[in-house]
């Protein structure tokens, strides 16, 4: 019963989000430091900098590789966590960026009427990279890939999403890639459509950037937050036998509604004042005319129309439209 209720209360730790406080040092002691020759480099973050290894058999690992896998879809099974490492907050810096982290989650919250928004997600990088980010914090942006620009600022991927973040990251000498499971404090999200060049939140009320706000797929993270809205908690070390960068176009595939632009119009005709439908059409026409891109066709459309309603219309006519099963 005691063991159940262990693993009861780790699943709650990851899926409640609960903060959990540094470890003092002699929690960090009463980790396993002495590690064979063969995983040295996996086991250089648990180098003085506030790192520990969680053995294989303990709950907190089942529970965080799980978490780790269910994320990673049809490479799931495919993929061997090699070596999960928990962050114990122990060091002068560690527990420095813990503090902020808490003191920062506080201001969020009392701007927002109390919703902090602190959710878990994804952070891919080269062993080198995690292992800065865990000694200094993060120190710079790294540039998006053609095409994967979403304002200048740092990505995370959503919890359900760990495969988009595994992707990135090359595999160092022994083919292992390393991921960061982290706290983040999102606040008030605003949508940051591809392509934009944003680097800040564009009023006061926003504190965080999404790809879709119905179905969170990437968050961005202001450069200014970048050191006090994440909070790196757990280093997970996996092997892929398969070529990720072969299935990225398979997994990427969209599978939320939609509906022809021409078709959105006519509907939207229906339920919004003739002013706002004038300035839809616009910028409508001014995307047929191709002086405004698709980015910022549609950004200009969730402005005007409200992700809400757009959501609502388009999942109804999708409904609508399914032929019947025979």
């Amino acid at each position: 019963m005691e063991g159940d209720r262990d693993e009861e209360q780790v699943s709650i730790t990851v899926e409640d989000q609960e903060i959990v406080a540094p470890e003092s040092e002699s929690d960090s002691e009463s980790e396993s430091d002495e590690f064979s020759s063969s995983s040295k480099r996996v086991d250089m973050f648990a180098w003085s900098n506030g790192m520990n290894r969680v053995e294989e058999g303990n709950t907190q690992h089942e529970a965080v590789k799980k978490f780790f896998l269910s994320g990673m879809k049809e490479m799931g099974k495919d993929t061997d966590v090699v070596a999960i490492h928990k962050n114990s907050f122990s060091t002068l810096a560690g527990h420095a960026r813990f503090e902020t982290f808490q003191i920062f989650s506080q201001a969020v919250g009392k701007k927002c009427g109390g919703n902090t928004n602190i959710r878990y997600a994804w952070y891919g990088g080269s062993r080198d990279d995690v292992y800065d980010i865990i000694t200094h914090g993060f120190s710079r942006l790294r540039r998006p890939a053609v095409g994967q620009l979403y304002g200048f600022g740092i990505y995370l991927s959503a919890a359900e999403f760990s495969i988009d973040c595994a992707l990135s990251p090359a595999p160092d000498e022994n083919g292992l890639r390393h991921v960061m499971l982290c706290r983040v404090i999102l606040g008030n999200m605003e949508t940051v459509c591809r392509g934009s060049q944003q680097f800040h939140p564009c009023s006061k009320e926003y504190d965080s950037g999404v790809d879709d706000p119905s179905a969170p797929r990437r968050y961005t993270i202001w450069s200014a937050f970048m050191n006090s809205h994440i909070l790196p908690s757990y280093i997970i070390s996996f092997r892929a036998p398969l070529d990720p960068q072969s299935l990225h176009p398979m997994l990427l595939k969209p599978t939320s509604p939609w509906m022809r632009f021409g078709v959105l119009l006519t509907v939207l005709a229906r339920v919004l004042p003739p002013h706002k439908m004038t300035q839809i059409s616009k910028h409508h026409s001014d995307f047929c005319r191709k002086k405004i891109p698709r980015q910022r066709l549609i950004q200009k459309l969730r402005q005007i129309a409200g992700d809400e309603l757009l959501i609502r219309v388009i999942k109804q006519y999708r409904t609508e439209v399914r032929p019947p099963v025979s």
